[in-house]
């Protein structure tokens, strides 16, 4: 079972609280912090836009960018000796070469 809603493009988690019979939201995969909560699916979906469309007001006044989530796709334009030494690490390492750029991009992120 799918415990998301999608909405402009930002995902948000839904847990039902037991205690306060409401359901919790959060939006996903953005550093800032946007959480809302409903006592309905139907509330919660109209908690979770408003919520949304506070957030990006709020940035558009401010005059900052707001976080989007990451789609997971990375176009690259790189030299192409750098790209051929590429695959050839990924085949000696028995990875396909968006396999092998992702363990690589993961450890140098994890290190930065």
């Amino acid at each position: 079972m799918n415990n998301t809603m999608t909405y402009k493009g930002y995902q948000a988690s839904m847990t039902f609280d037991p205690d306060d019979k409401i359901i919790v939201g959060r939006v996903l995969d953005i550093d800032d912090i946007i959480g809302f909560h409903a006592e309905s699916v139907v509330g919660f979906e109209q908690a979770f836009h408003a919520a949304v469309d506070d957030y990006l007001a709020a940035c558009a006044k401010l005059d900052q960018e707001p976080d989007k989530p990451a789609s997971g796709r990375l176009m690259l334009r790189i030299d192409p000796a750098i790209h051929a030494a590429a695959i050839k690490a990924a085949k000696r390492q028995g990875r396909s070469l968006n396999k092998w750029v992702t363990k690589v991009l993961a450890e140098a992120a994890h290190s930065a």
